[in-house]
């Protein structure tokens, strides 16, 4: 999951490659596409899903040789390799029209750095790094005056703008952090003591001054250099660490996202830091957005270098075409990418195997891709077609789930639902207290479609019997895991999904996620009930409604 394992472990019998194969028996005349005889044999093809089988697997893609699988790197490249090989033996199609490999969809990340950076107003002159940190690429690779506009919270909403009558296009918008509230303690948006996702998400911030034509948003945090540097803490390893993104396209590049000090957010508006804070008073007094009278010096220069070159990476695909609904796709993913190796960690063990984050989904999706070929063979489905897809560079903002939906290999239109499972087989911290690896949580399944939570529902009832844990499934969840993993990139494009995650452990992006803390049955029942509900999205009659629009 978004946001490092290891230990020697002998390799499973002669290294492996793949699972036993279940038998072929002969092939009917035609495909069945009746759905109550599809519905009676999902049992034989689910049973397939078995606890041995992934262990072998994460074995391997999980052991030291392939040094924690960061993206574009030696290990990644050799996890790609083992489950193109495992999807093309299982008898898998790869879909992919272009390029030399048709399981993988390739394409090019951006790895940069950032070199020098500052902004000078007149004779002052702040540093990036140390009085403002900037996160995304930057249209200011050479120094260059900008004119800068404040905008209050830098809110744009049907209901409440920072915006009207402010001209921001081609200028550097500076606006407050967080989200006004009223005289009564409620925040403005909301109405309740609940914020929105314009105080949580800085994107939202960002979207708005990019559609709005700024060249850049500084958002000033906190209310004093002290706060200003804990609340900033965490980006100084970004900027000495090279990191990877999708290219901005040339037509419409987002704006530059800096995160400002209250003195820089101050010199950049005219004003004291006392009086650009006390305009949050003013708002909240007025019940309304205010036009602050804060007038920019003209001055200002703004530098922020950034170094890029082009990473490879790809994306592993492994398609079932359906029968008579073949046009219907059902996509099941996983994250295969982890976070590679760390030097300066802490004790002997530098490299992070990401056993559990995301290994475990990744050996899900190659047994049940695997089931599915094995029920294709044998004339048992699927009706529907379906994609089974390992993404890369989720770790890094989940990449390779929004390259393909920005690019898509089948119609987004003609995709049904999306399956993702990253970290399966461990226990959080709440079910470590009892002992208790016999749940799951499920998250997203109502988002968007009420047939797909029942659908899954009573596939757990059915066949395997966890605890459907639905804490994180709540929109006011702070640790906000709907938004973390790569079925979100398919839900924005209005897709229903559902998510399976054992949830956060004492070993989550350490390099004691490893092969040995994994509990292979609690995995195999969590796998099987991801089979099971894609084997009834694939079958059934009708392609599943999407009737809710809940956060």
């Amino acid at each position: 999951m978004k946001h490092h394992p290891l230990y020697a472990f002998a390799l499973i019998a002669a290294f492996s490659a793949g699972c036993a194969k279940t038998p072929t028996t002969s092939t009917p005349a035609g495909p069945v596409t009746d759905a109550a005889q599809l519905r009676e044999v999902a049992e034989k093809y689910g049973n397939t899903i078995t606890a041995a089988d992934l262990s072998k697997h994460l074995h391997i893609i999980a052991s030291d040789e392939y040094e924690g699988r960061n993206t574009g790197e030696k290990g990644q490249k050799m996890a790609a390799e083992y489950i193109a090989r495992e999807f093309r033996e299982d008898g898998l199609v790869g879909p992919v029209k272009t390029g030399s490999n048709p399981y993988y969809q390739t394409f090019d990340l951006e790895k940069s750095q950032w070199g020098e950076g500052y902004i000078t107003i007149g004779k002052q002159k702040f540093l990036m790094g140390q009085n403002f940190y900037v996160l995304g690429g930057s249209p200011f690779q050479a120094e260059q005056t900008v004119e800068v506009v404040f905008a209050g919270y830098g809110i744009d909403s049907d209901k409440y703008s920072d915006y009207n009558n402010l001209d921001v296009n081609g200028k550097l918008v500076v606006v407050l952090a967080g989200e006004p509230k009223g005289s009564n303690g409620n925040y403005l948006l909301s109405g309740t003591d609940k914020t929105s996702d314009w105080g949580n998400d800085y994107r939202q911030k960002r979207n708005a001054a990019t559609k709005r034509g700024a060249k850049g948003v500084a958002i000033v945090m906190g209310g004093n250099a002290t706060e200003f540097n804990s609340l900033t803490q965490r980006y100084k390893a970004y900027l000495s660490r090279p990191s990877l993104g999708l290219k901005s396209s040339a037509e419409a590049p987002a704006a530059a996202t800096m995160f400002v000090s209250p003195a820089v957010g101050a010199a950049l508006t005219g004003v004291t830091p006392e009086k650009m804070l006390a305009f949050a008073g003013d708002v909240t007094k007025a019940g309304k957005p205010v036009a602050a009278k804060f007038t920019a010096p003209k001055d200002i220069k703004v530098k922020t270098e950034r170094i890029s070159e082009p990473l490879p990476t790809e994306n592993v695909l492994g398609y079932v075409e359906g029968s008579d609904k073949k046009d219907e796709l059902i996509v099941v993913t996983a994250h295969y990418d982890h976070v590679g190796m760390e030097e300066d960690a802490e004790g002997d063990d530098k490299i992070f195997n990401g056993a559990n984050d995301d290994g475990s989904g990744t050996v899900a999706v190659i047994e049940l891709a695997e089931a599915f070929a094995q029920a294709k063979k044998e004339g048992n489905g699927p009706r529907r077609s379906v994609l089974f897809m390992t993404v890369t560079a989720e770790e890094k903002g989940l990449l390779g789930s929004e390259y393909y939906s920005e690019n898509p290999i089948f119609p987004l239109a003609n995709t049904v639902a999306n399956v993702n499972i990253d970290m399966i087989g461990r226990m959080d911290f709440d079910y470590e207290k009892t002992n208790d690896s016999n749940y799951i949580y499920v998250i997203g399944a109502d988002k968007l479609s009420s047939e797909l939570h029942q659908i899954n529902e009573e596939a757990n009832q059915k066949y395997t019997k966890l605890k459907l844990d639905y804490k994180f499934n709540d929109e006011n969840d702070p640790n906000r895991f709907y938004y973390r993993s790569d079925h979100y990139n398919f839900a924005k494009k209005g897709i229903p999904i559902v998510f399976f995650f054992n949830g956060v452990h004492a070993d989550y992006h350490k390099a004691s996620d490893s092969v040995d803390k994994i509990i292979f049955e609690s995995a195999e029942k969590v796998a099987r009930l991801a089979f099971y509900t894609t084997w009834e999205l694939a079958n059934r009659d009708n392609r599943i409604v999407v009737d809710s629009n809940k956060k």
